[in-house]
């Protein structure tokens, strides 16, 4: 496995790890009342982590066996993969279309540190089509020929990356924890209470043609 591959995974790795739903669920235990936040936390990384890594498996176990098994199935890896950004893009250019209203942010009532593990799985599963650039990752291992234990490693790798942001959040949570909080109130207050989101037209289109540029990838690949 070169360097080069290393560098390209990790970096598909840290865009990916900008995940806002992820991100936002530790936030919002640090933030809110909850029993045991850091431990609640820690569990719903855990969650995070085991679903990034179990979809990884099982997309690079299909991807390699497609491989060996149909004529061009790398080909067709690689038109799936941008052709799921292609979809998620266009989603986004189409909900810009109208005025939305997002309700307040809030945990559920049966939250516990007990709970969060599923719900960090459940979450992230939901998020887990925006998750393109995994599948481009998992492309490049195929594509590299790297042997499966190799590769399983690296996605072992890939889901920790994913949940850096997390992590990272939680430590300064659990070393700083009332300036934390005074920051997260601040972010919750701005994006997490109920609000009107206005249409954009603008946004809409550069969010389209985004969207046909990586179509036209995708057909092409």
């Amino acid at each position: 496995m070169s360097a080069a591959l290393l560098i390209v995974v990790a970096g598909l790795a840290l865009l990916d790890s900008l995940n806002p739903a992820t991100i936002l669920g530790v936030g919002l235990i640090l933030v809110l009342p909850s029993r045991h936040p850091v431990r609640a936390a820690l569990a719903y990384v855990l969650g995070a982590y085991l679903t990034v890594l179990a979809l990884g498996v099982g997309l690079y176990l299909a991807a390699d066996a497609a491989v060996e098994v149909v004529d061009g199935g790398l080909v067709w890896v690689r038109r799936m993969a941008f052709g799921l950004a292609a979809l998620m893009l266009l989603r986004s250019a189409i909900r810009r279309l109208r005025p939305m209203r997002r309700t307040q942010v809030v945990l559920p009532a049966w939250f516990t540190p007990w709970t969060a593990l599923p719900l960090g799985a459940v979450v992230t599963a939901a998020d887990l089509p925006n998750a393109f650039p995994y599948a481009i990752a998992i492309e490049r291992l195929v594509d590299a020929g790297v042997a499966p234990s190799a590769g399983l490693a690296v996605l072992a790798g890939y889901a920790l990356v994913y949940c850096l942001p997390c992590l990272l959040l939680l430590i300064a949570g659990a070393a700083w924890g009332d300036q934390v909080r005074h920051w997260l109130h601040k972010l919750y207050n701005r994006f997490g209470s109920a609000r009107e989101v206005p249409r954009s037209l603008p946004a809409a289109l550069g969010l389209g043609v985004l969207a046909a540029a990586v179509a036209g990838i995708a057909v092409t690949a």
